[in-house]
């Protein structure tokens, strides 16, 4: 049984074991209690009014906690930690009576239209509950724009989806904000996501939140994302 990735699968992950191939931050829920976050008292550029996350250091290159086609700093505290796709592949090759059912939850949690879940970044040690993840895809001669638009769709239950380039210093690409409904929760919450493309490959950073109110609270650390991002010369 397969079923489009971030409905029905993504709302039952606390109650399946996985074996850490992707945290829930849904099961973080139960958490009565939680810091506050902390960020600097600067204003990041392009975000008027928003408190910029200080870096924590950056991820990406060679011997970092992820290696990626790309490399960006991470907010203050977050806690980086490379997604085990171990458990995908079993799912894709099966077995002599098919894939098991968890290994058909796996390989829907791990993908996500043309990309594959292979790095995230926790918030809760910074006292918020979600995740920065990054994604990413085999190369292909597909642009930003319609990689992002294929991630979006296979989110599923999305709308409102308000797309823009975006420029920095050192690199271009999409980004998306839209509303996420969670048929399990019966709830909608804000969620967001950038794509660029490199020579291995798009790479999606994603941006979701247990709720609105914590996803707005750590747009700063997706913003120092973005602001850092770069590919290799």
């Amino acid at each position: 049984m397969r079923v489009g990735t971030g409905t029905v699968w993504r709302g039952l992950v606390p109650a399946l074991v996985l074996g850490g191939a992707l945290t829930s931050c849904s099961g973080a829920a139960e958490e009565s209690t939680r810091p506050t976050a902390r960020s600097s008292a600067t204003t990041a550029p392009g975000a008027p009014g928003t408190a910029a996350a200080a870096s924590g250091g950056t991820i990406g290159a060679q011997g970092s906690a992820c290696e990626l086609p790309v490399t960006f700093d991470i907010a203050e505290d977050w806690k980086a930690e490379a997604v085990d796709s171990g458990t995908a592949g079993s799912a894709a090759d099966g077995g002599p009576d098919g894939p098991s059912l968890s290994e058909e939850v796996a390989d829907a949690l791990l993908r996500q239209g043309p990309v594959t879940a292979v790095c995230e970044i926790d918030a809760k040690p910074a006292g918020n509950i979600g995740f920065l993840r990054v994604w990413t895809g085999e190369p292909a001669d597909t642009d930003a724009r319609a990689v992002l638009e294929a991630f979006v769709t296979a989110e599923g239950d999305t709308s409102r989806e308000r797309y823009r380039p975006f420029r920095t210093a050192r690199v271009s690409g999409v980004e998306v904000e839209y509303l996420f409904t969670s048929r399990l929760l019966d709830e909608t919450k804000k969620e967001r996501a950038l794509a660029v493309t490199t020579t291995e490959g798009p790479v999606v950073l994603h941006l979701g939140g247990l709720d609105t109110e914590e996803h707005e609270q750590m747009v700063p650390a997706y913003e120092l994302a973005k602001r850092t991002l770069r590919t290799p010369a």
